[in-house]
């Protein structure tokens, strides 16, 4: 039976015909249910990582790497490049109440340990982060952003993330939303767990430490001289086994008694330089290996580097800090932007993170206040102070130029008087200035909050202390006119 609809009359149309003429290219087609990979028969997506497949273990196996001195140390000095970045809240086009939120937000957070912990992603692929919302100061933030194991999580076809927990560690419990932020390292459709870096440190380092062992082997058999005693044919093997035991003695205690018909002879190993250099080269080799998987190039960790290639390996190294750095901002940029969802809605822009080398900024910095103080700009001290992170005493006030002495003066109390009087006359225009400009946003909000909202656009540069004072002061000022509205309406009837 064929089915459709009349569209008139006289005319049928089956269903068939209706189809669109574009619906393949809207339709997805390769996705891992119609694939022919085995791995997609499953509920759980398996990490795709060569060594952890062969190994038949989790990540736990590249936590052991760590432990290697040559991998430990170029963790840390990969960590240590982003770690030591600035960093600076850009409003864009984000309110000024989110743009200060998100500033009280990350000093309340331990930066250094969520950097760190967001930039393990590097070396395992991925790093789930768990969210702890809280109130404070009149919105819903992040008080804590604590990094779990990896190996408590997994993805499932739809390459959502999935706690495997006592209840479900098979298929996984799902994590509610903006609950946990994901910091990886390369995610793509056929592995969204990431690329790990420890996965090309995992055969260098095993290879270096059964070589690093062959070789305190080679050392103690080699590097001690021998010790061969001659005893007389005949000698009954008590006796030989005792003697045995007194040279081992003498190895360590350089002492021994032995029969007097005996004899103890020196050995030494000829020509043994050349299987050390053998295992030194497999190690170095090793190590240089290491480095490149983690800092892009050896030539800042090798001694036989010169100063040429040691600075091209440098830049190197700086090309992969900058991508670490933006897979930071990243992490850090998405926990902005569900900030401002649940406070101010999933339209309202968000402000962003930007991690930038302390020394170009400033001198861009610089170059922009010295054209603007050419041009007429007078910047306040503690501009200067909280620009360039100067401490008491590193500027020198310059000495005030000696007023006008005011004629007709009749003492030098006039004259202060006189002082301070055209001062109050200066200051006077630009103190009325600002309080017109509070009362016209009083007058035009009625609503406390979009009040709140626009002393918050207006004033965004003040200090917290001074915005507080201005805001209670503006509140006040729309309580009174309230009031004085109140009173003109009653009395009119």
């Amino acid at each position: 039976m064929t089915r459709g609809i009349y569209v008139s009359p006289t005319e049928f149309v089956s269903f068939a015909e209706t189809k669109k003429p574009h619906a393949p290219l809207v339709d997805e087609i390769a996705t891992r249910a119609r694939s022919g990979d085995l791995f997609g028969l499953g509920f759980m997506l398996p990490n795709p990582d060569p060594i952890l497949k062969k190994q038949g273990k989790d990540i736990r196996v590249y936590r052991d790497l760590r432990s290697d001195a040559h991998v430990g140390g170029c963790i840390r000095r990969r960590k240590a490049a982003v770690k030591s970045l600035e960093r600076r809240v850009l409003r864009d086009k984000a309110s000024a109440r989110a743009t200060r939120l998100a500033s009280d937000i990350f000093s309340g957070l331990d930066m250094d340990r969520l950097c760190n912990e967001i930039l393990d992603a590097v070396l395992f692929g991925w790093q789930p982060l768990e969210l702890e919302w809280g109130w404070t100061g009149g919105a819903l933030a992040p008080l804590q952003v604590v990094g779990k194991p990896g190996e408590w999580f997994m993805f499932d076809q739809e390459a959502q993330l999935r706690f495997k927990s006592r209840a479900q560690p098979l298929t996984g419990e799902e994590l509610p939303i903006r609950k946990f932020l994901l910091a990886r390292q390369e995610p793509s459709y056929a592995n969204p767990y990431g690329f790990a870096d420890l996965s090309m440190c995992f055969w260098p380092t095993v290879f270096k430490r059964g070589g690093l062992k062959f070789w305190v082997t080679f050392t103690e058999k080699y590097g001690t001289p021998w010790l061969v005693a001659k005893t007389p044919r005949g000698t009954p093997q008590h006796q030989n086994d005792e003697l045995l035991d007194k040279l081992e003695s003498m190895i360590q205690d350089a002492v021994a008694v032995i029969p007097d018909d005996a004899s103890v002879d020196t050995l030494e190993a000829s020509d043994r330089s050349a299987s050390a250099e053998m295992y030194k080269e497999l190690l170095m080799f090793c190590r240089s290996e290491v480095a490149i998987a983690l800092l892009g190039q050896n030539q800042s960790t090798e001694a036989s580097s010169t100063h040429a290639s040691a600075t091209a390996g440098l830049e190197v190294a700086r090309e992969i800090r900058d991508g670490d750095a933006r897979m930071v901002e990243a992490t850090l940029n998405q926990l902005l932007r569900w900030v401002v969802d649940v406070n101010e809605g999933t339209d309202a822009p968000a402000p962003k993170v930007e991690l930038y080398e302390e020394e170009q900024v400033n001198k861009e910095q610089a170059d922009r206040d010295e054209s603007l103080t050419r041009s007429g700009v007078r910047l306040t001290r503690r501009y200067w102070m909280r620009a360039y992170k100067l401490e008491e005493g590193d500027i020198e006030e310059a000495p005030a130029p000696a007023a006008a002495p005011v004629e007709f003066a009749d003492s030098p109390g006039a004259n202060q008087a006189a002082g301070v009087q055209q001062l109050g006359d200066g200051a006077a225009p630009i103190v009325d200035a600002w309080v017109d400009q509070v009362r016209s946003l009083v007058q035009s909000h009625t609503d406390l909050q979009a009040l709140q909202d626009a002393l918050l656009d207006a004033y965004s540069e003040l200090p917290t202390e001074q915005l507080t004072e201005l805001m209670a002061m503006a509140f006040e000022l729309a309580h009174l006119q309230g009031r004085d509205q109140a009173d003109q309406e009653a009395r009119r009837g």
